[in-house]
């Protein structure tokens, strides 16, 4: 038993946040808390300039040509909705991967259950890399969209989605990309990779807390349509919904605390840098990686190159049930993982860990050398408890 909770599920939620974003968002929360744009008062104003001064540092972040096109969602699901609401009609075809996470694969088959589309979903190798060439061999006549995760939440392999996206624009069709895994963690750059569009969550990797997250899109996308409905502070008097970006996507009054929190992330992230975060998370799990596969009975998915990964990996103990597992973790050595399929059925069902899934471990910015020694220890006495009872 630890004195101190080892929290290792940085893939769900980042935790804990640098108290310095949340102390400065608290304070500016508390001193501009009104309506943005929504009254001619001084306050008004200056909380509504925050949020266009959010929007501006968010496409640069990603290398977007265009901050009117930074719209705010409460998280990369709602982000990937409205995108998917909004460009798919009857009769298009959508390709995508068996790495996605729920936030893709529901929306595509509720929209498939209706008649209005079809789609194909790419396989992915024994390594957890999905092939350029077979998503563009998918592509059909009406494929309106290709959607694909940047890095996956099982295996945390980084897809390679400049190449796809370079050969999905030669046939005419944008690639969007759900880059929940990667937003700060993985330098992304919209402009030079010529992706249409990317759908983002603050409170992972970006630091910022649970309820912001975004999608940021390019002229590509320039026919998306408002699929919801409602106030937005500017042409009041009208019953049409603004078709002005970025308020054609949003509708109501908008998560100020939560602008006011990833503007704050985004500067803690600009003076620290985010590729020797990701250097430190990758060597932490590096070390996670190489003491879990010298356990007996416990098996590692898609780890044996960690080239082009995130800091997350996935394992089993032979005999044991995930659930068990983590929750041993839990109560007996207070750490901290997820488990089951992780909102990615097909990933398992791929894998053959479907039903139950698997146990993930995912190290974050605040991470030890200790924590990882901890979990590597916490499982090879829960691996050799199994091995005993068998």
């Amino acid at each position: 038993m630890t004195d101190k909770l080892i929290y290792l599920d940085n893939a769900a939620t980042t935790f804990p946040k640098p108290a310095s974003i949340l102390n400065r968002m608290v304070e500016t929360y508390g001193r501009i808390g009104v309506s943005p744009g929504r009254g001619s008062y001084d306050l008004a104003a200056e909380a509504q300039e925050l949020v266009n001064e959010t929007r501006r540092k968010t496409a640069r972040f990603f290398g977007a040509p265009d901050a009117d096109r930074v719209i705010f969602a409460s998280n990369a699901t709602d982000a990937l909705n409205t995108a998917l609401q909004g460009l798919l009609h009857p009769g298009d075809h959508v390709v995508s991967t068996r790495l996605e996470h729920n936030s893709v694969l529901r929306p595509l088959y509720h929209l498939n259950r209706k008649g209005i589309l079809g789609y194909d979903l790419v396989p992915f190798s024994a390594k957890g890399f999905v092939d350029p060439e077979n998503v563009v061999a998918a592509i059909r006549p009406n494929t309106k969209l290709v959607i694909i995760t940047h890095a996956s939440n099982v295996l945390g392999t980084i897809q390679p989605v400049q190449e796809i996206s370079r050969r999905c624009r030669e046939r005419g069709v944008p690639v969007l990309i759900d880059a929940a895994q990667t937003a700060g963690v993985i330098p992304i750059d919209m402009e030079t990779w010529q992706v249409a569009g990317v759908a983002f969550a603050g409170h992972k990797s970006m630091l910022a807390p649970t309820g912001i997250g975004g999608l940021v899109l390019d002229r590509q996308l320039e026919d998306i349509e408002t699929s919801r409905f409602g106030g937005t502070g500017i042409d009041s008097g009208s019953m049409v919904h603004t078709q002005d970006f970025p308020y054609r996507l949003e509708a109501g009054t908008l998560n100020l605390l939560g602008i006011i929190g990833l503007s704050e992330s985004l500067d803690f992230l600009e003076e620290t840098g985010i590729e020797p975060v990701h250097s430190r998370e990758m060597g932490l799990l590096e070390r996670l990686r190489d003491g879990l596969s010298e356990l007996n009975g416990v098996e590692l998915y898609c780890a044996q190159d960690l080239f082009n990964h995130v800091g997350l990996l996935t394992a089993n103990v032979r005999g044991l049930d995930p659930s068990d597992v983590g929750a041993i973790l839990d109560a007996d050595f207070d750490i901290a993982v997820r488990v089951g399929v992780h909102c990615a059925p097909l990933v398992h069902q791929s894998l053959g860990t479907s039903p139950h899934g698997s146990v993930r471990f995912s190290v974050g910015p605040f991470n030890t050398a200790d924590d990882i020694d901890c979990a590597i220890q916490a499982m090879a006495e829960i691996a050799g408890h199994a091995r005993r009872t068998r």
